[in-house]
């Protein structure tokens, strides 16, 4: 029959590099063939563009405890496929250890019930009811969803980073743990508290960056578990530290001023003069030597002539950055004085 259409269902299409997914292409573009693809992964990440585009998406949840209770229920019953032969007995609160341990995995849950009565079966009264204490020893140490570079990875990074800028070190500390109980490397986190130090508090809390450079150290030398109580500190404080990102942002609107202006010309006062020929040209000519001045301030212009007047740094009127945004505040006013 020329009429029948053909259903291709691929698990873990993800692991097709790009050249096997280009195959599959114009057949899908033909209506050659009906896919369906199976992927754990983000497919933004691991799937092609155009066979993405010719695609719907859809995001399957973990399911809910109620969901998994019925998945229970219908292996306990099933004496064909399941464990009804064992007329088995759970309690709720055997149930309430498997859902938790399950995850919203019904495919764990299964796994788990069934390794659980094996167990309560080699016991001493294998006809009494199920006990919460052979579903833990069933599930051992519970397995967290996580990977090393691939989504979850990267939504747990996020969630802490954005747990910390929000000033909620409880959510921080939580996010914190489940990295570390997944085995995150500790050197990494270590390193995004680094980062977050400068970015995020910066100068509203100058102390920040040396704690979490000593903190990068002592992961160092330490290594888990110790190492978990100095990033356990750090992150406590960063998050409850004032924040300012006013120094990374100044950076990025003089980056933003080299992009657009190119290489302009150093002004002739701040140039090297060490030789006689430089000098001769203006190198270094009217410079002013600020430790010598009254208040080791000089109010001379220093950006090139064509920036003259721009302004990157804002600091914020908070923490130990409001000082500074005072001090500054004064300085640019006696150089607008002294302008011609």
């Amino acid at each position: 029959r020329t009429n029948l259409r053909t259903l291709l269902f691929i698990d873990e299409i993800h692991r097709l590099n790009r050249a096997q997914q280009d195959v599959l292409l114009p057949h899908v573009e033909a209506g050659t063939v009906t896919l369906i693809g199976a992927t754990t992964e983000n497919p933004s990440f691991t799937v092609n563009a155009p066979l993405l585009s010719r695609s719907r998406v859809l995001t399957l949840q973990p399911l809910n405890d109620e969901a998994l209770e019925r998945v229970i229920d219908g292996a306990l019953a099933d004496a064909e496929r399941g464990l009804g032969k064992l007329t088995l007995e759970v309690g709720e609160e055997s149930r309430r250890a498997m859902v938790e341990f399950a995850d919203g995995d019904a495919r764990k849950a299964l796994g788990l019930l069934e390794a659980a009565a094996a167990i309560h079966q080699r016991s001493t009264d294998p006809g009494a009811p199920l006990a919460p204490e052979t579903i833990r020893e069933a599930a051992g140490r519970k397995l967290l969803l996580y990977d090393r570079d691939r989504e979850e990875h990267y939504n747990l990074v996020s969630a802490f980073i954005k747990s910390l800028r929000a000033s909620d070190p409880d959510a921080a500390l939580y996010y914190l743990a489940r990295m570390l109980a997944a085995g995150e490397e500790p050197l990494f986190l270590a390193r995004r508290l680094l980062i977050f130090a400068s970015e995020d508090v910066g100068n509203a809390d100058p102390w920040a960056l040396t704690l979490a450079t000593s903190t990068h150290q002592a992961v160092e030398r330490l290594g888990m578990p110790e190492c978990r109580i100095p990033l356990a500190q750090a992150t406590s404080y960063l998050a409850c530290a004032v924040k300012s990102n006013a120094a990374y942002a100044a950076l990025g609107r003089a980056q933003q001023a080299v992009e657009r202006t190119g290489s302009l010309p150093v002004p002739m006062h701040l140039r090297n003069a060490p030789t006689k020929l430089l000098k001769d040209l203006g190198y270094g000519a009217g410079y002013e030597y600020p430790h010598d001045a009254e208040d080791e301030f000089v109010p001379t212009d220093n950006l090139p002539d064509a920036l003259a007047g721009e302004r990157f740094y804002a600091p914020k009127e908070k923490g130990a950055e409001a000082a500074l945004a005072k001090r500054l505040a004064e300085w640019q006013k006696r150089r607008k004085k002294s302008s011609p």
